[in-house]
């Protein structure tokens, strides 16, 4: 068996699990069960919002929603990870809400197709998650696109995948509030077994790249820094209207725009603002390396994408600021222990790294990132691997 198809059985137990524990919340069985992915985000941070190229894989942890419609116009939530009892909520009551808790994700998905004018009603559902929270691999796009997979199959909607990431990204925007790209809701209804996606953020055309690093003699593990970062508390809107502001300057329609060869000239026009032109240096340099790891693994040259990944970092670190001592402590040392490419993935001020090494060096640069951040007196991290894996999908 292929490594990325090792979480099978798994899933089964888990849908069985969360089709059961419905039953107990709800009293009867539920019509389905749906899972929905995490991701980590391989090349192409903050880009997404700035039109730009991205290439997250599905990992094999999710978000399983166990679902049945109702004809009363409620809504009723319950989460086995959250504290409390069921939300309920009526369905014409719906309206934005920013910090609404965790409920606010699938409610917003609810809001969102109905004012898209899609015919959907009352549903009692349930989730069960293995996709870490706070851990900057997108658990709320996986709560968000499990939830609109189990309403559009509820309902016999016939949206596409893609319809339904745009959807739950509207949810996200407009009923949560946090200003979030289509990165994240893609990766989660899209991605495919053994791939990653490259995804142009623009116009939606999307690619699935082989990857199977298993079959490489690779592996590229997760590092999980227990630092919870939360998109919402505003840094992330400071960084989206700081592009936006680049863009007006430059006289663009969005920083996509600006070509690499061009970027000395735009830097010059935005000398009298640094924040702002740090931020478009590292767009323009990160999408430019989205092609760059794009073109080496359509080449077969898996392990030239490393240094890639670790220069992705730096300008993270450095021009767009949203790293954090623990994140940077887990790149210099996995590259110092022998690792070939590292970089923190997702929104940023904490979360994960990844982190890309060969397969027998594995374990010496999980324990080598471990021991350094016991040393420097910070919570152990979690270390797993990444296996691409499969998007959202009804399992039961």
């Amino acid at each position: 068996m292929t490594a990325h198809g090792a979480a099978a059985p798994a899933t089964g137990r888990r849908a069985r699990h969360t089709a059961e524990q419905f039953a107990a919340v709800y009293g009867a069985a539920p019509t389905g069960t749906w899972a929905a992915p995490g991701r980590v985000n391989l090349i192409g941070e903050h880009t997404d919002y700035n039109d730009g190229f991205v290439m997250p894989l599905a990992l094999p942890h999710t978000t399983l929603a166990a679902a049945s419609p109702r004809t009363d116009g409620v809504l009723r939530l319950h989460s086995g990870g959250a504290d409390g009892g069921v939300v309920e909520l009526r369905l014409d009551a719906l309206s934005p809400a920013p910090q609404g808790g965790w409920a606010a994700y699938p409610a917003g998905v609810v809001w969102a197709m109905r004012e898209a004018g899609l015919p959907v009603g009352g549903a009692d559902l349930h989730y069960e998650s293995t996709v870490p929270t706070g851990a900057g691999l997108s658990s709320s796009a996986a709560l968000e696109v499990v939830t609109a997979f189990a309403l559009n199959d509820l309902y016999a909607l016939g949206q596409e995948p893609q319809r339904l990431a745009q959807l739950a990204q509207r949810a996200e925007n407009a009923f949560v509030g946090v200003p979030c790209g289509i990165m994240d809701q893609t990766a989660a209804a899209c991605c495919i077994d053994g791939h990653a996606l490259f995804l142009d953020t623009r116009d939606l055309t999307r690619r699935q790249v082989p990857f199977d690093l298993a079959g490489e003699g690779l592996r590229l593990l997760v590092v999980d820094t227990r630092v919870k970062h939360e998109l919402g508390d505003g840094a992330y809107a400071e960084r989206r209207a700081g592009c936006e502001r680049g863009a007006r300057a430059l006289g663009v329609r969005a920083l996509r725009d600006v070509s690499p060869a061009h970027l000395p000239e735009a830097l010059d026009r935005l000398a009298g603002d640094p924040g702002v032109q740090a931020l478009v240096r590292h767009i323009v340099t990160e999408n430019h390396r989205v092609e760059e790891v794009v073109a080496h693994l359509d080449a077969g040259r898996t392990r030239a994408i490393g240094p890639l990944l670790t220069a992705g970092h730096a300008s993270l670190r450095d021009d767009f600021r949203i790293s954090c001592p623990e994140l940077d402590l887990a790149v210099d040392t996995a590259d110092a222990a022998g690792a070939l490419g590292a970089r923190m993935t997702g929104g940023g001020f904490g979360g994960s790294a990844i982190v890309l090494v060969e397969e027998a060096a594995a374990p010496a640069v999980g324990a080598a990132v471990t021991e350094a951040f016991a040393a420097a007196g910070h919570a152990a991290p979690r270390i797993f691997e990444a296996v691409a894996s499969a998007g959202a999908h009804r399992v039961a």
